[in-house]
């Protein structure tokens, strides 16, 4: 959601990835809240942070704690800013709740 967020506000001012700590796949209610503000995010692929191991990044933002802790260190971060959210891969709940 964050990488569809930031390469449709940035438009192509930034060149955006995004990783996770255990990639799965992208939630279908992801794509569907997404959708609810004309971002599609359905092209979309869950990805690794080895991926992008030996690469250089000028920003890297974590967006849940857990990332925070194992995230890697990347050559030539200026900035490291952590967003916290709660993990929505954690939520139990099914429908609307999720």
């Amino acid at each position: 959601m964050a990488e569809g967020l930031i390469r449709h506000e940035a438009g192509d001012r930034f060149e955006v990835f995004s990783a996770g700590t255990q990639p799965t796949r992208v939630r279908p209610e992801a794509i569907a809240v997404m959708r609810e503000i004309s971002i599609d995010i359905s092209g979309q692929r869950s990805k690794p942070l080895a991926e992008f191991e030996g690469q250089t990044f000028d920003f890297v933002i974590t967006v849940c704690d857990k990332a925070r802790e194992e995230c890697p260190v990347f050559s030539g971060v200026l900035e490291r800013p952590h967003w916290p959210f709660e993990d929505p891969a954690l939520f139990v709940e099914e429908g609307d709740e999720r």
